[in-house]
């Protein structure tokens, strides 16, 4: 790891805080468009629109600097690690609209929010990092206090059927697949070793993105009734959807090139604060006991996750 990339480490707290942020407003935005276009039209907004923006930022990064960065070195492991993430990441897409489709979808919801855990898990698989005892236990106070949030509807959460059905696997298996994209980007970033973490982030988005909207652009231009067209005829709000998606990948990536993936991932998940904050604001509801402790106990478990990583 180079001398700048350690020296800039600290920043990744900012970064992801920023990165949650983004996500969110990306996330209301794209609710609306899975209104109007369907969910896939919808997820391709997020890759194809955001595209020239990170094509611009990484322009930026290169003519802006009175002595212009060099090219990194693109290793057939970069290219590996990012295809790797980019699949995963409209896999995870596939499973969770899957899940959708089946009864006890809240079950399903619930179960992919073990993808902290899972990242982890491959993260010491795959990367060799291993979580110090206290980022371990920050993932999984954030994960119990995620889970109290997310919980399904009381019938179903005594229902053993319920927990063993297919819903509940393709939550499991929607995890998964987040879980081993963000360890590809991660991988990624390792691989590239960009003379910094922005450069590092730049790139990834833009190889990963490009891959994303051909793959799922023609899946969308042929296996759907209208084609691409309904996504450029919605273009403003995609616009709004595509740059704050762009904004938020640029500081995932980035924060990735310094830091693992679990704590940035962990930290990640105060995006399930903000928008559960704003979904309350906006019904203008109370909290309960269980929402209240599960808001305590991620709140918990993000600062000991800023406390080990900082």
């Amino acid at each position: 790891m180079s001398e700048s990339l350690v020296s800039w480490m600290w920043l990744w707290v900012p970064i992801t805080l920023f990165a949650a942020l983004a996500q969110t407003v990306r996330n209301t935005a794209q609710r609306s468009l899975t209104q109007q276009l369907g969910t896939l039209p919808a997820t391709l907004v997020r890759f194809l629109y955001g595209l020239p923006f990170a094509a611009v930022f990484l322009l930026l990064l290169y003519v802006l600097p009175t002595q212009p960065p060099a090219l990194p070195h693109f290793s057939a492991a970069y290219l590996g690690w990012i295809t790797l993430g980019a699949v995963f990441q409209v896999a995870a897409t596939a499973a969770l609209l899957l899940a959708m489709k089946e009864r006890n979808f809240a079950v399903a919801v619930t179960l992919s929010k073990t993808e902290i855990l899972q990242v982890a898990l491959f993260g010491a698989v795959f990367l060799h990092e291993l979580p110090t005892a206290l980022a371990l236990a920050a993932m999984v106070i954030a994960t119990v206090g995620v889970l109290l949030l997310s919980l399904p509807p009381r019938g179903q959460l005594l229902s053993l059927q319920a927990w063993f059905s297919k819903s509940a696997l393709y939550g499991l298996v929607c995890g998964a697949c987040f879980a081993i994209a963000v360890i590809g980007f991660r991988g990624g970033a390792l691989a590239l070793q960009a003379q910094t973490p922005w450069l590092s982030g730049a790139w990834g988005v833009l190889v990963a993105q490009t891959l994303q909207s051909i793959v799922l652009g023609a899946w969308v231009a042929f296996k759907t009734p209208q084609g691409i067209r309904p996504i450029f005829r919605a273009w403003r709000i995609s616009l709004l959807a595509g740059s704050m998606g762009a904004a938020a990948s640029l500081a995932w990536f980035t924060a990735y090139a310094m830091q693992s993936a679990a704590a940035v991932r962990t930290l990640g998940m105060v995006e399930v604060v903000f928008s559960y904050l704003v979904s309350r604001r906006m019904l203008s509801e109370n909290f309960n006991r269980a929402e209240l402790l599960g808001m305590a106990l991620m709140v918990l478990g993000l600062v000991l996750i800023c406390l080990q990583g900082v």
